[in-house]
This record gives structure tokens, sequence and C-alpha cells, in this order.
């Protein structure tokens, strides 16, 4: 089985469309979609129906979560963006999609974690805001009780791959269309890949085992920043147009 993996698009509807042409010439049997597909300050609805009519195995990210499990007036600034483009059909898809899925009993699918959907994997954040790699047995802490050989993540945006002691691979794709972000959790930090370019990957197994190729995808990237500026979100319009989150003041 050969699997394009794809995530947080965050709206990006640009970005989305030219990973899908990307993938479509990659010969791939599924695509898979690990969430956050509508909150950002892009066109959540023209993503939406992109995602809603493609074939493809979809969980559901926080960001997706928010959209429908609180009042609008406790939303953040993104979710609210993308509320207020979403109609009811839009919505009603994102309620019914699951927190994780199985494919062929072999592939785990989740947003973040298996058991939490806003827990870093693969990345911890340091008291300080530095980002570095999370500790093998804090992975594989996660991943206890996955009985699948490949398991698919997101949340993050930073494109990794895992191979843990028993020879499972765990995968993130990164981000098709959200490059970087500032965060507050657990400690104040930025996430930031330093290419404006979309993240995504294309997973097979060959002899036996699951191996991992990471595609960055060019766009009109200056559109989508264009679009950002112009809908009220000046510093994430400079990420999406350099893949650099600026320092806060």
């Amino acid at each position: 089985m050969r699997i394009a993996a794809i995530a947080d698009m965050h709206s990006n509807y640009a970005a989305l469309e030219a990973v899908l042409a990307d993938i479509s010439a990659q010969g791939v049997d599924r695509i898979v979609c690990l969430g956050d597909m509508a909150s950002g300050p892009l066109d959540a609805r023209r993503t939406l129906d992109m995602l809603m009519a493609l074939d493809a195995d979809v969980v559901r990210g926080n960001h997706d979560r928010y959209l429908f499990d609180r009042p609008r007036d406790q939303m953040g600034a993104w979710d609210k963006i993308a509320f207020d483009q979403l109609s009811t059909p839009h919505l009603d898809w994102l309620r019914s999609l699951p927190a994780t899925r199985v494919l062929n009993d072999d592939v785990f699918l989740c947003h973040a974690t298996p058991g939490d959907d806003e827990t870093y994997w693969l990345e911890t954040v340091n008291p300080d805001g530095a980002i570095r790699m999370s500790e093998l047995a804090a992975i594989e802490a996660h991943a206890e009780g996955l009985t699948q050989s490949l398991i698919l993540c997101a949340h993050t945006h930073i494109p990794r791959a895992v191979r843990l002691s028993d020879g499972r691979l765990i995968v993130n794709p990164g981000s098709a269309g959200c490059p970087g972000y500032r965060d507050r959790t657990p400690y104040p930090h930025r996430m930031q890949t330093g290419t404006p370019d979309a993240s995504y990957a294309i997973i097979d197994r060959a002899h036996g085992t699951w191996q991992v190729a990471f595609r960055l995808t060019p766009y009109d990237h200056q559109a989508m920043a264009a679009l950002a500026r112009q809908n009220g979100m000046a510093a994430y319009a400079d990420t999406l147009a350099t893949g650099w989150v600026t320092p806060a003041a």
C-alpha cells in the first residue's frame, strides 16, 4: 500500500490544491488526512469543499473540534474566522469525523497522540521555549497498546519520522498549508519550518518495511499571505510568505 499523508491545512486551499496535484503524479493507493483542516485566516469553505469531495480517510484535529464543541465567543481568532465561513453541512461533516482510525488493521491515524488531540508527540517544548525532539521512551509511551506497524500523526506541523525500538514507524507529514505558528502551551514557543512550501509525506512498504519520503510542494504562498493580511492577520501573513514566525515583541 502506498499512502499519501496530508495534515494541518488550516484553510489554505492554494497549498492543498498544489499538494493534491503533486499527489496525483505519485501513484498512491490511498490519501489520509490527519486533521486541522479549516481553522485559519484564509478560506475555510473552499478548503473543506475540496476535502469533502476527496476520496480520503480523515480524522479530526483539535481545531476541527473547536469549531463545534464550544460557542463562537469562546473560540480563538482563527476558529472564529473559519466558523463564520462555514455552513451547517461543513460543521456536520467535521462533527462526524472520528478522532482516530485504523486502516487495514496495520495503519493507525490520529491528529496529535492516540489519546489526546492537543499533545505534542515527537517534539517537546522546554521551559525557555526551545523545541527539541522528544525522548524515545516518551514517544513509545504514547504508542503503548497500538499494534499497527505504521502510525501517522500531525499537529506540530514539523515533518518527522521516528522508528520505534520494535520496528514500528511513526510519521508526521508536516503541514500542507501552515508553515509556522505561535503557541503558549505548555510554555510560549514558536513552531516553524523555515520554508513557505507545503509539506506532505508518501509512505509505502518495501520488503516488509515501511519507508517514508517527505515532499515539499511550492505554491502561490504570496497570494495566501495577501489573503491573510486582508483578513487582519499581518503577522501570520509574514509566516506564510517566509516559513518563519516573527519573535514576540
